[in-house]
């Protein structure tokens, strides 16, 4: 089962007060649903939340719905749950703000549908769980989407997401308009609003694996990356002084640039820290990285001259 699917199953396991029912069924009936005067229709591939919508419908209007299941596609590996509402559906209809009294589509809910927190998290459960999915955080790139078929719907959704500071954008598609979050962080907390605690904990385990791993592959990168320069720079040091060494002889060269000179052909892997230490440990006078590069830039001109000559 698909990462959305086991938050919807986890979603609709949760019980509400007949407000959180109403704004709830109002999130997913405005946002997945075909109706006239005496039938509403919306469909489903989670069993869970067509049981969920069920139960939601009964304790709220005490009505039964009638539940079908298709499967067109042979290939297709779910079932796809058509549920049918054909009692009280204007009341359904103006009660849940999908029309007004004469039955025309309200292009946005009313206020006070969503006039308390409590509504506003049920609301974007319900549409969530209509048009809704996250990636699994296992997956290369994090995404959250609800998709709407109408641009006043995706402006007041927007709007709720970003009443909890998610950051949310829309944008238009092909058929309809997309509401999306792409922060990770942001996604976890939208998890977390619309209270499917066991996903919130998945979602932040993995995600923070996922962080200390991408750190992991800095720091090592980053050392990769300084080991080869102490490297590089240690073979540029040793071609300088063997430079040195063919052209004038070591005899020629003062006593502490010979010093170095040195201790640099006998440990040439050694970065500047590690052969100052060597070198004040092995000849008990103190020399520091800072002391070491400055004698060694001296090598390096020598070098150059005679390069130059």
């Amino acid at each position: 089962m698909s990462f959305t699917n086991n938050i919807k199953t986890e979603l609709s396991k949760k019980s509400g007060s007949k407000i959180e029912y109403i704004a709830e069924l109002s999130g997913f009936l405005r946002n997945n649903s075909v109706y006239t005067k005496n039938k509403i229709c919306f469909s489903t591939e989670n069993i869970s939340v067509a049981k969920k919508i069920y139960i939601m419908l009964k304790e709220t209007y005490d009505i039964k719905v009638e539940i079908k299941i298709q499967n067109k596609n042979t290939f297709k590996k779910r079932n796809n749950y058509l549920i049918v509402i054909n009692k009280k559906v204007p009341l359904i209809l103006t009660d849940l703000c999908m029309t007004d009294d004469k039955l025309k589509r309200l292009p946005q809910v009313k206020e006070y549908i969503i006039d308390s927190e409590d509504s506003i998290r049920a609301y974007l459960r319900g549409a969530f769980l209509a048009r809704g999915s996250i990636n699994d955080p296992k997956t290369s790139r994090y995404h959250m989407e609800i998709i709407t078929n109408y641009k006043e719907e995706g402006l007041v959704l927007q709007r709720l997401l970003n009443n909890f500071y998610l950051n949310s954008k829309i944008i238009p598609r092909e058929k309809g308009y997309m509401i999306y979050l792409k922060e990770a962080e942001k996604i976890g907390d939208f998890i977390r609003i619309i209270n499917a605690n066991n996903a919130v904990m998945y979602f932040e385990d993995i995600r923070i694996y996922r962080d200390h791993k991408n750190m992991t592959n800095r720091l090592n990168n980053c050392e990769q990356a300084n080991t080869d320069k102490v490297v590089e720079t240690a073979n540029k040091q040793i071609e300088d002084i063997n430079l040195i060494i063919n052209e004038l002889g070591i005899d020629f060269i003062e006593e502490k640039l010979k010093e170095v000179m040195e201790f640099r052909l006998k440990y040439p892997d050694a970065s500047l820290q590690e052969l100052s230490e060597i070198i004040t440990i092995e000849t008990n006078n103190s020399i520091t990285k800072s002391g070491l590069s400055h004698r060694f830039k001296k090598i390096e001109n020598i070098a150059k001259k005679i390069k130059e000559t």
